[in-house]
Parts: structure tokens; C-alpha cells; sequence
């Protein structure tokens, strides 16, 4: 049977329409709470989901998804879960946890997801960032040569810090660790004044982890005092916020970081999850380490029965440090050359580096400043002890005329140690007590810096 002309061109009309026939669909994988509790919940259905996806609850809370198992998800709650229940509708966002990121952000204090909470009104001319990326590999980088100054002058003489270096802050509490980045960024003031274009500048992002509202408020009005906060972002997880967001600070201020590093400007990260306490004159004396992520990390990782290490932290904490770290780097100039350095802070117990965290740190970074009790109680301040610190970047990060001044200060400063152990003349007494004589005057030259 032949088809009319009529027919075929009725049938050529349907094959065309059918061919252009589009409708756009949105389809939401949707999941239902099996159980939560202790901020984090279990969601059946999410088949599709990724590892660090956002996922949104019925009652508008947010989370992320950590743990991919065959039947269920464990996902961590960034807020409070009383208002989740059990057999709530879960659905995925299809996105990876971002911030914002640009100059929009100096002067701002922000959560760990870049919410403001300065009272300042909604951000402005931003961008977004993954929160979680991959670090710089090795083609990308560039070896490590520029200053970074501090303004102390027993660092930039004795452990000089490059830009796009790690260098490790580590010591017993109150000796001064965490004073020491504090004053990093308020000496930049100073140094940011003498740029004559942006990719001279240094821009500070501190990263407060779980401490009180009002300590991160006096924290902010020393940095507005000095005019210190027109170059530095300050994102803050305070001790009320819940484990999750204590875990994902560092990467958002890491995140933030990456920006200037990537458009060709420079960049300094300070990483201490924070205690402050007050002490005289309004200068908060800082008690931090890095281990205060590595302990909400432990939590979240406990509540998800996730197997357990050495001092009970799951067996991928050195991952969570080490992926954190190496996004610190100097690129190459032709990506921009700019940089990132990073400021861990690690507060040691007695002295003892040999603790996990210290242990696994130390390899990560390129240098350690180690500050001492003794130093510190004799007021030798900042009281580094620079028989251990190290930088690995050495004279490279340093000037030529602070090459030349200082290239001998460490081996006479060491002279200078090993002759004041050898002056403690020990004379006997008539009883079994033996008597010390004085320590001979030191010379400080080279500690003597600004610290209340």
C-alpha cells in the first residue's frame, strides 16, 4: 500500500515534531531519615549522592555526606538536629560544600560555611569556592624565595618564613605560640603601606575554632584598633557551633586564602583552633593547637562508627591535616605567581613532640618554631627555642643584607647557650644540698620583641 502525498507529508510533520520534542525534567533523588542523634543522622535512599555533597532536610537544615555505605548514609548536621525526625524527607543539592570568596570579604567576620555574622548586612561582587580541592601539584609550583616578613625579628633573622612556605607553630600552652601569628598579621600593617600594587600585598585569613562569641569580639576589635581588619578575614567557629562546622573552618579559610593565591596575590592562613583567655591589658593570651580539629574530626568520626586508630582518631587523620596543608604553595609565574602560606599551631603537653598529632604534622610542614616554658618565664619573649626550630626554606626566604647580618646569629646564639650551661658552677656545701651559682647575664638581642 503507497502512502498518499497527504499521508507523507503528515507522517514527515510527526517525525519532526517528535525529533523536537524537549521537555526539561528535574528529577531529585530524594532519601528518608533512618535515625539521628549527637548532630548526625543515617538517610536511606541516596543512592547517587557523593562524598561531601550538601544534602537539605524537610526542616531547611543542611549537611554533608561523609560516610557512603551499601544500604545508608552518614551524614553530619551543620546546625541542630531537634527539629529532624525520624522518617523526614532528605534530599541531595547536587552541589559540594562552597564558600564565598573575593576582596569582599576583607574586614569581614564570617562562619564556616562564609555566612556573615558581623552584622554588617549580605555580602557583595563575590564569587564561589569549593571548600574541598586539590592542592597545587608539583608542575605548578615554584620553589619558595620570597620573604615573608613577620616583624619579629627572632623569626625573620633566625627561621625565616618564605611566602607560600608551612611553617609549624608548636610548644606548651601559654609560651606564646599563637601571640606570635597575631603579631605576624599587625606588623603587616605596616609593610602593606609600603606596597605599591596589589601583588606586593599580604592578606591575613585567621581561622578561630571553638571559642566564645566574646573572645572572637575582642579578637576583632584588637584587629580594628591596629586598622589591621582592612586586610584580613576572620572566619570564626565558635565553641556553640557544632563539631561539623568545627571541622570544615580551616578548609574554608583555606578556601578563601586560595583566591588571592590564585589571582596572583599573596596570601597568609593562621590555623590554631582557639581558647582565648583574658589576661591584663586586653591582650588575649591564646591557648590553641591544630588538634582541636583533629578532636571534632574524632567525634563526628566516633558518631559515625567509623573504625578507630592511636588515641582513638580514625586511621585517615593524617590525610585530614596533610590535604589541608599542601594547598599552601608558591605558584608559578606563569599562573600569577602568587602564594599561600600556612600558620599551624600545635600545643604540645610537657614538651613532648612525639605525641599523634605532633608527629603528624611535623612531616607535613616545612619548619617548625618551637617556643619554650624556660624562655618564656624569663621573659625572653617571643620565646622561641631555636636549638629546635628549624626552617627548611632557610636563607632562601631571606634578603641579602639579612643574609649578611644574621647569617652566624644561630651558631653563636648557640655558643652563647652551651657557655651559660657551663658557667652553673656547682660548689659543695657542708650539706648534702648543693648550690647553683647565678646564670651569667644573656643577651636577648635577638628575642627581644612586642609581646603583653
Amino acid at each position: 500500500m503507497e502512502f498518499s502525498p497527504r499521508a507523507a507529508e503528515l507522517t514527515t510533520l510527526l517525525e519532526s515534531r517528535i525529533s523536537n520534542f524537549y521537555t526539561n525534567f528535574q528529577v531529585d533523588e530524594i532519601g528518608r531519615v533512618v535515625s539521628v542523634g549527637d548532630g548526625n543522622a543515617r538517610v536511606y535512599g541516596l543512592n547517587e549522592i557523593q562524598a561531601g555533597e550538601m544534602v537539605e532536610f524537610a526542616s531547611g537544615v543542611k549537611g554533608i555526606a561523609l560516610n557512603l555505605e551499601n544500604k545508608n548514609v552518614g551524614i553530619v548536621v551543620f546546625g541542630s538536629d531537634t527539629a529532624i525526625k525520624e522518617g523526614d524527607l532528605v534530599k541531595r543539592t547536587g552541589s559540594i560544600v562552597d564558600v564565598p570568596a573575593g576582596k569582599a570579604m576583607l574586614r569581614r567576620v564570617v562562619d564556616a560555611l562564609g555566612v556573615p555574622i558581623d552584622g554588617r548586612g549580605a555580602l557583595s561582587d563575590h564569587e564561589r569556592r569549593r571548600v574541598e580541592v586539590k592542592a597545587p601539584g608539583i608542575i605548578e609550583r615554584k620553589y619558595v624565595h620570597e620573604p615573608m616578613q613577620t616583624g619579629l625579628k627572632a623569626v625573620d633573622s633566625l627561621v625565616p618564613i618564605g611566602r607560600g612556605q608551612r611553617e609549624l607553630i608548636i610548644g606548651d600552652r601559654q609560651t606564646g605560640k599563637t601571640a606570635i601569628a597575631i603579631d605576624t598579621i599587625l606588623n603587616q600593617k605596616q609593610m602593606n603601606s609600603r606596597s605599591t600594587s596589589e601583588s606586593e600585598t599580604l592578606y591575613c585569613v585567621y581561622v578561630a575554632i571553638g571559642q566564645k562569641c566574646l573572645t572572637v569580639a575582642q579578637l576583632v576589635q584588637i584587629l580594628l584598633e591596629a586598622n589591621a581588619m582592612e586586610y584580613s578575614i576572620l572566619v570564626a567557629a565558635t565553641a556553640s557551633d557544632p563539631a561539623p562546622l568545627q571541622f570544615l573552618a580551616p578548609y574554608s579559610g583555606c578556601a578563601l586564602g586560595e583566591y588571592f593565591r590564585d589571582n596572583g596575590m599573596h596570601a597568609l592562613i593562621i590555623l590554631p583552633p582557639l581558647r582565648i583567655l583574658l589576661l591584663c591589658n586586653f591582650w588575649p593570651r591564646i591557648l590553641d593547637d591544630l588538634s582541636k580539629q583533629s578532636v571534632a574530626y574524632r567525634q563526628m568520626s566516633l558518631l559515625l562508627r567509623r573504625p578507630l586508630g592511636r588515641e582513638a582518631f580514625p586511621g585517615d587523620v593524617f590525610y585530614l591535616h596533610s590535604r589541608l596543608l599542601e594547598r599552601a604553595a608558591k605558584r608559578l609565574d606563569q599562573t600569577g605567581a602568587g602564594s599561600l602560606t600556612a600558620l599551624p599551631v600545635i600545643e604540645t603537653q610537657a614538651g613532648d613532640v612525639s605525641a599523634y598529632i605532633p608527629t603528624n604534622v611535623i612531616p607535613i610542614t616545612d619548619g617548625q618554631i618551637c617556643s619554650k616554658t624556660e624562655l618564656f618565664y624569663r621573659r625572653i619573649r617571643p620565646a622561641i627555642n631555636v636549638g629546635l626550630s628549624v626552617s627548611r626554606v632557610g636563607s632562601a626566604a631571606q634578603l641579602k643584607t639579612m643574609k649578611q647580618v644574621c647569617g652566624s646569629s644561630k651558631l653563636e646564639l648557640a655558643q652563647l647557650r652551651l657557655l651559660e650551661v657551663d658557667n652553673r658552677v656547682v660548689v659543695p656545701a657542708k650539706s648534702h644540698l648543693r648550690i647553683a651559682g647565678p646564670p651569667p647575664p644573656t643577651n636577648n638581642r635577638y628575642h627581644h620583641s612586642r609581646q603583653s
